[in-house]
């Protein structure tokens, strides 16, 4: 067997509502399944937060979601 070029699973349960919302926009968009519409979705919600994913095999102190701590005491 190949190997996938995407070898993490990730399972999750959705509503009727939740699947079908997501079904009319993955058609809405024309995206060639229900897991590239997901991924996408995902991306975008990242994105729209402003979270940047570390490289892989980055230590934990080279990235952060909460402010560096000249910004918290006021001298940025």
């Amino acid at each position: 067997m190949a190997e996938l070029e995407r070898p993490e699973r990730l399972q999750i349960m959705l509503t009727a509502e939740e699947l079908a919302a997501l079904e009319n926009w993955r058609f809405e968009k024309r995206m060639p399944s229900r897991s590239a519409a997901v991924r996408e979705l995902l991306r975008r919600g990242l994105d729209a937060d402003g979270f940047l994913t570390a490289a892989q095999g980055a230590k934990s102190q080279e990235f952060g979601i909460l402010p560096t701590s000249e910004m918290v005491n006021g001298s940025d």
